[in-house]
């Protein structure tokens, strides 16, 4: 008997989808409404971003891993800057080498900075750059 009352029950959501669907053009228009006002904040936001960017370390050879391997730094941090970072993170000894690519092919100099290595080789939103201890390209 309790199959049978449960039987109708299934038949009723049929009638409130009809029901619901009068009242999804009022969400849609409701959403439709709200995206132009999210809209200038999301444009807002990537105008902040700019002035940071995401930079995808990975690690070459027998040089350690870093457990987080996106990192999100300012346009003006140097190359050297950026090779101190990494040494202090990984525990590294301040006389101890450290390399760091773009692209799997060259290092850029020292005083290089990552925002410019962003605008010329960036893709996909982020910077990719290998570092290791030892020379490997280049």
């Amino acid at each position: 008997m309790a199959e049978i009352e449960k039987e109708p029950a299934a038949v009723s959501p049929s009638p409130s989808l009809g029901d619901a669907a009068s009242p999804e053009p009022v969400a849609t228009t409701a959403a439709a409404t709200l995206p132009p006002a999210l809209s200038p904040s999301a444009e807002e936001t990537p105008g902040e971003t700019k002035k940071k960017i995401d930079v995808l370390l990975k690690a070459v050879g027998d040089t350690p891993i870093m457990k987080t391997k996106k990192w999100t730094m300012e346009r003006s941090r140097t190359i050297q800057g950026l090779m101190d970072f990494i040494k202090k993170f990984l525990k590294l000894d301040s006389a101890e080498q450290l390399f760091i690519y773009v692209n799997q092919s060259f290092a850029p100099s020292p005083d290089q900075e990552v925002g410019t290595l962003y605008e010329c080789f960036g893709s996909d939103g982020k910077l990719v750059l290998h570092y290791c201890k030892s020379q490997a390209w280049g």
